[in-house]
């Protein structure tokens, strides 16, 4: 016979096994992992978890992949079953939602996300195009010579505009940074463009979110569910994966360090979570475990969702410490292997196969197995999930339009923002340049029409000057024409006399000789 089922106000009500299976609020920051194939519950269970931290002022942020996790935002009608299994754990169950805020990446099921490419950063964003190390060592350098000529990269434009800066200037780069390929960059724009045709550019610009808005409670002092739309989402899942780790990562760089609190400040699902590790190269998976490690200190709980604990790497795994395993299926040898793992990652329980039981579990039941209050695992329980509160199933469009115009973020991130950054600065510079280069040019004309109009003055004027000079006459006046004739005159008179004198002497000088 069932007790009443009874917990202390520091814990949250996960289901029944041989008691009231229970998670610790004050250990919730220690990340969790809810695991199991497809059609076991799992959903369900993130939907108990998910209202459970909300009623105790905890807020939530989850990712609804397949829509069906959206009915936490309406209270749900209990059918008979859930009725049953209600009345077999003690329980009343008494329909109820907690306030719920929709988002979405594309702007089309909620609120835009939006982070800037600088919050991103060059290690995510690598990751987001599957770069190289060639193609990442040059996305790096945009990156510092952005910062250091402060270009704000703000949108996907801004990049593009970097990179080409960064290649018209890849000489001078290249000697302090090492060698920019145009080729490289190429590759790079060329992968940008397809990310932005697969909707990326939604998510990068402003206004970019504000960590407090998912960290939110209502007056009621019921924590928020941020509800991220991924269904469209998880059809690019680098963008998924990197989004979800960009998040991580920038509540790990602004939350204040607190310990362990006696609630989490904020609890964080991450549903598929297989999409963050797959193909993740090292230094990316070191983050991982890092981010992982230290964010709990912070006051965040992260859950994955997977359908295996052997999709999340050791490193990962070891740091998870409520599990929640719903029944796994062993067809296969790489099946028998992850069901292997699965049973070892448990606290045995003496009182059953911990493997087999995993195989034999029915819809709605898993082996449970939370810390207690020094933070050690309990003995893993085979468990019966307690039923929502609220709708099985998703919400209609119209119930999504009727509780999104609710928001208490409504107007903040509707519109998108484009103040000056990279993009606009480069274009400026450009037009600067061109307007520059063509006042040059438009002087060098002028000074070349000023020197061909001088030349052409000097010409015009030496030619003015020799019409302007007194032409000598050819026709000759009486008193010029007497004195010439007087000169030749006298000049051929004279010459007859010399003439005259000089043959008459030597005339007169053979007569006088004859005569003698």
């Amino acid at each position: 016979m069932l007790m009443p089922l009874s917990i202390s106000e520091n814990e949250i009500l996960v289901g029944l096994g041989e008691g009231p299976v229970t998670q610790r609020l004050d250990r919730s920051n220690r990340h969790g992992v809810v695991a199991g194939a497809t059609g076991t519950g799992k959903t369900v269970t993130l939907q108990v978890l998910t209202q459970a931290f909300s009623d105790a002022g905890v807020p939530v942020f989850a990712a609804d992949v397949k829509g069906d996790l959206s009915g936490v935002a309406i209270p749900g009608t209990p059918n008979e079953k859930m009725l049953a299994r209600a009345a077999s754990m003690d329980l009343v169950l008494a329909p109820a939602a907690p306030p719920v805020i929709f988002w979405d990446l594309f702007g089309q099921k909620g609120h835009p996300i939006r982070t800037t490419i600088s919050e991103m950063g060059p290690l995510l964003l690598s990751r987001l195009l599957e770069l190289n190390d060639v193609q990442e060592g040059v996305l790096t350098i945009a990156f510092h010579v952005a910062d250091k000529d402060g270009l704000l990269l703000l949108d996907l434009k801004d990049l593009q505009a970097a990179l080409k800066y960064v290649a018209d200037n890849a000489d001078e780069i290249g000697t302090q940074y090492g060698n920019v390929a145009p080729a490289t960059v190429g590759a790079i724009q060329r992968k940008l463009l397809t990310l932005q045709t697969q909707g990326a550019e939604h998510f990068f610009g402003e206004p970019a979110l504000d960590l407090s808005d998912i960290m939110r409670t209502d007056a009621a002092g019921r924590g928020y569910v941020s509800l991220l739309a991924a269904d469209r989402l998880i059809q690019s899942p680098k963008l998924y994966s990197t989004f979800l780790l960009w998040l991580l990562s920038e509540l790990f760089e602004v939350l204040p360090e607190v310990g362990d609190p006696e609630k989490p400040k904020l609890v964080f699902f991450f549903d598929e979570a297989h999409l963050l590790f797959n193909d993740a190269p090292k230094p990316l998976l070191e983050k991982i475990e890092q981010v992982v490690r230290l964010i709990r200190s912070k006051g965040v709980g992260i859950y994955f969702v997977t359908q295996n604990p052997a999709d999340i790497p050791d490193g990962v795994l070891g740091q998870l410490g409520a599990r929640v395993q719903h029944a796994l299926r062993a067809y296969t040898p790489a099946d028998q292997k992850g069901l292997k793992a699965a049973a070892q990652s448990f606290r045995v329980n003496p009182g059953f196969d911990t493997a087999e039981t995993i195989q034999a579990l029915g819809v709605g039941e898993a082996l449970v197995s939370t810390l207690d209050e020094k933070g050690a695992p309990r003995i893993v329980q085979k468990t019966l999930i307690r039923p929502p509160a609220s709708r099985l199933g998703p919400l209609t469009p119209q119930e999504r339009a009727a509780l999104h115009a609710e928001s208490p973020v409504a107007g903040v991130y509707d519109t998108a923002e484009d103040r000056d950054s990279a993009y606009e600065i480069l274009q400026g510079r450009a037009a600067q340049a061109q307007r520059q280069a063509e006042a040059e040019r438009q002087e060098t004309e002028a000074d070349q029409r000023a020197a061909a109009e001088a030349k052409v003055r000097e010409r015009e004027a030496a030619r003015e000057a020799r019409e302007s000079r007194p032409r000598a006459s050819g026709r000759q006046t009486m008193v010029e024409a007497f004195a010439v004739t007087l000169v030749r005159t006298v000049a051929s008179q004279a010459g007859r006399e010399l003439m005259r004198g000089l043959l008459g002497g030597l005339s007169g000088g053979a007569s006088r000789r004859r005569r003698r």
